[in-house]
């Protein structure tokens, strides 16, 4: 089975509506200030060396949880990128 290259942006294209669905869910656990966008930068910042599968990919966005994307916005925070 041959495996389809797909560039980061392409990736971000189609997992917009798996990201807007996390949000949700933070949302729900009284996290209302995150947004798709911030998920997906949270999670895309593994991949800078390389674009990983589509599974993968997936999984990394629905194994998100709360504290691995708080320790990231502190990470963000604490370097002035916010």
């Amino acid at each position: 089975m041959a495996q389809v290259e797909r560039s980061l942006e392409e990736l971000e294209r189609e997992m917009g509506a798996i990201c807007q669905s996390k949000a949700e869910e933070f949302h729900l656990l009284g996290y209302e200030q995150v947004s798709a966008d911030e998920i997906w930068e949270c999670v895309s910042t593994n991949y800078a060396q390389e674009v990983p599968p589509l599974h993968k990919v997936v999984n990394d966005i629905l194994s998100l949880t709360v504290t691995k994307f708080m320790n990231w916005m502190m990470m963000k925070m604490y370097r002035g990128e916010i």
